[in-house]
């Protein structure tokens, strides 16, 4: 966090259950989870959030009442503090649903300095539907958290990005990077950044919807795939045109 604030960034996304660790891979049982010290630690990097003057998108289980299992979560923490939303993971694999995690049932989108975020999680990536579903709802840019290792992820997030014309990250842990390091796709489809593999690291990126290498992806892709899907596309032909934020 404070590594991309020096770096100027407004938005710091992190990887899928960052900071609790992830079911089967990291927890052999709920029973084992100090869930006292993930709130205490939420809590201590809320306010780190808010005195670097930073959004942070963090990976972390969700407890949910008995006789429930946590969800599988994204915390969205403003640059005030506070946790403003909390996205859970809609679609979870055969085994996530078997004594893991309860899947959630909406999808989120936030807004940093005029910029629109979705979120999704992991495996989700299988599922078109829920990237067409966040081009519907104006995003610019979609935050994908994973803890994976499968580089066909990796390709299904660059054609989620080309196919609904809108930014992409996807964050992935160190230990799972050899193969599947985090990145940062354009609305076009290319990357424009990513992370050493094997390594914990760093990539930054503007996601500026005037930028003009991606006149065709934003202001003629995008408006006329909207039309082509039956639906109007905005009055100006493309999405709203904020600052750039970073």
């Amino acid at each position: 966090m404070r590594q991309a604030a020096a770096a100027g960034a407004r938005l710091l996304h992190c990887p899928e259950a960052a900071l609790s660790g992830y079911a089967k891979a990291q927890i052999a049982h709920w029973d084992a989870v100090d869930w006292g010290t993930v709130q205490a630690e939420l809590e201590a990097l809320a306010r780190l959030a808010a005195r670097l003057g930073i959004w942070v998108v963090l990976g972390c289980n969700h407890r949910l009442g008995p006789p429930q299992h946590p969800s599988n979560s994204l915390y969205v923490i403003s640059d005030r503090g506070e946790v403003a939303a909390r996205y859970d993971k809609r679609i979870c694999s055969h085994t996530e649903l078997s004594g893991w995690y309860t899947p959630g049932t909406d999808p989120l989108v936030f807004e940093v300095d005029g910029i629109r975020f979705g979120c999704a999680l992991c495996i989700e990536v299988c599922f078109p539907e829920i990237f067409a579903e966040y081009e519907r709802l104006g995003v610019h840019c979609v935050l994908l958290s994973a803890y994976s290792e499968d580089p066909i992820h990796g390709v299904m997030a660059r054609a989620h990005a080309a196919t609904n014309s809108y930014w992409l990250s996807l964050a992935t842990p160190a230990a799972c990077s050899a193969w599947l390091p985090s990145a940062q796709i354009g609305p076009d489809g290319h990357g424009i950044g990513a992370c050493a593999p094997g390594e914990p690291g760093l990539t930054l990126c503007t996601i500026d919807p005037a930028a003009p290498e991606f006149e065709v992806a934003l202001r003629r892709a995008r408006p006329w795939r909207a039309e082509a899907r039956g639906r109007r596309p905005p009055e100006d032909g493309a999405l709203p045109v904020p600052g750039g934020a970073r």
